[in-house]
């Protein structure tokens, strides 16, 4: 199995999807961190706002509306997940990323740490965050896609219950541009479950536009990589057309770079 991706990541044929599991691997602020800061500049009792089964979109809409904007919350987010550069020149997945070369990377994630790895290694990319962007983007360039936008331009930024909402279309010009760079390429998803709702709408998207096309059984083999196994993801995931890559080990932050240094291994001897 892991001969295969990694075949296909060798003839830039991979599209890597990373998500908040990747800014774990730097202590990152998790979801519920930024709904407890949420609820203190909101006057609020983190414990009390953020009961057992809590809408977090609809804490962050609330936010907004009290406050009129997600200004200063970006502010703080961009703080939060900041990382000095030692750190992320010693961060493994980071850079493996950059090594691996896939030439479209989409992330979920708000930090910018994807890209500053680039630029401590003196890598060239082409960032994506607005419709300008995709028309300008340098085609001979890794494309690095901030699927839910980025701390540079609040207006980016996919946080609130409204904002999601307005990506159900999935007819966004990151959207389309998703759509085109998947066709004919492998996706390898790393640091996703299926708590997480907007995998989830996207995989249906993405198979719905298989069995409308009559091609379904052409279409590339994609992979989720899962910490644990988990047999309800695993069938799920396979439903949609995602092959799960299951780690068998115990349970660490180092999961997935170990996985990405068995495909480097598997790329750099076949060249």
């Amino acid at each position: 199995m892991l001969e295969d991706l990694a075949r296909q990541i060798r003839e830039r044929k991979v599209v890597l999807f990373a998500g908040a599991g990747l800014s774990a691997q730097l202590d990152l602020p998790t979801w519920s961190g930024l709904m407890a800061h949420m609820a203190s500049e909101l006057g609020y009792d983190p414990d009390v706002l953020i009961r057992p089964g809590a809408d977090y979109l609809q804490i962050a809409e609330y936010y907004r509306l009290e406050k009129g904007s997600v200004g200063p919350l970006r502010s703080w987010m961009d703080r939060s997940w900041h990382v000095d550069d030692e750190r992320l020149r010693t961060s493994r997945v980071h850079n493996q990323i950059v090594d691996l070369e896939f030439p479209f990377i989409y992330t979920t994630n708000y930090d910018r740490n994807i890209e500053r790895t680039f630029d401590l290694r003196g890598k060239r990319y082409s960032k994506v965050v607005g419709m300008l962007d995709v028309a300008e983007v340098r085609a001979e360039l890794p494309h690095i896609v901030k699927f839910h936008g980025d701390f540079d331009d609040d207006a980016s930024l996919v946080l609130t219950e409204s904002d999601y909402f307005e990506r159900l279309d999935f007819d966004t010009p990151l959207d389309i541009k998703f759509q085109a760079d998947a066709l004919g390429r492998s996706i390898l998803f790393v640091g996703y479950s299926l708590a997480d709702l907007n995998l989830r709408l996207l995989l249906y998207r993405l198979q719905r536009l298989w069995e409308r096309s009559g091609q379904a059984r052409r279409r590339p083999k994609s992979y989720i990589f899962l910490m644990r196994p988990d047999p309800v993801q695993e069938r799920v995931f396979a439903s949609r057309g995602l092959t799960p890559l299951v780690h068998e080990g115990e349970t660490t932050t180092d999961a997935l770079a170990d996985l990405f240094d068995q495909l480097l291994h598997i790329v750099r001897a076949r060249v």
